[in-house]
């Protein structure tokens, strides 16, 4: 029996709100961000983004990442699609697994609220992100070519999508 403990996906805490700003600051880049880069100062939790919008990945005591999934619009018509809108992970729990655990708890909670659809957007340069949502069943359903302008380049912006 090992002590190590294992990791967790929790639903995010008021009092997560200075590790995930830090974590959100120190991951911060134009790989994946439109928005500027947040001050290390910055509330993580404000009137659009609130605590029950989260999911955080936690091993030990420790949060190493978070993963935002909210519905896409406060449509009617489109309750029944959950989208995620930011993924971060500490740079020391990168490549062992904990953006995959929060993509999967990601499907996994959008399945236990009903939903029949979860998407996201990416940025075409962003290989990383994209291997790892393909690698979890999402597929290409629509890229906006140039359509951002982001660090003096244009990138596509790439909807992504699946089914749960």
């Amino acid at each position: 029996m090992s002590d190590t403990p294992a990791l967790r996906i929790r639903p995010a805490r008021c009092a997560d709100a200075p590790v995930l700003a830090h974590i959100d600051h120190a991951t911060w880049s134009h790989l994946h961000a439109v928005m500027p880069k947040p001050a290390p100062d910055d509330p993580f939790f404000d009137e659009r983004h609130h605590p029950d919008d989260y999911l955080v990945a936690e091993l030990g005591d420790r949060v190493l990442g978070y993963i935002r999934l909210v519905p896409p619009t406060s449509l009617a018509a489109t309750a029944h699609v959950r989208q995620i809108q930011g993924l971060a992970v500490s740079d020391e729990a990168r490549g062992k697994g904990v953006g995959r655990a929060l993509v999967r708890a990601a499907v996994e909670e959008t399945r236990r609220v009903g939903a029949r659809r979860i998407t996201l957007r990416v940025l075409g340069h962003n290989t990383p992100a994209r291997q790892l949502y393909e690698s979890e069943g999402f597929v290409v359903e629509g890229i906006q070519p140039e359509e951002l302008f982001l660090a003096g380049e244009y990138v596509d912006d790439i909807l992504m999508g699946r089914r749960v």
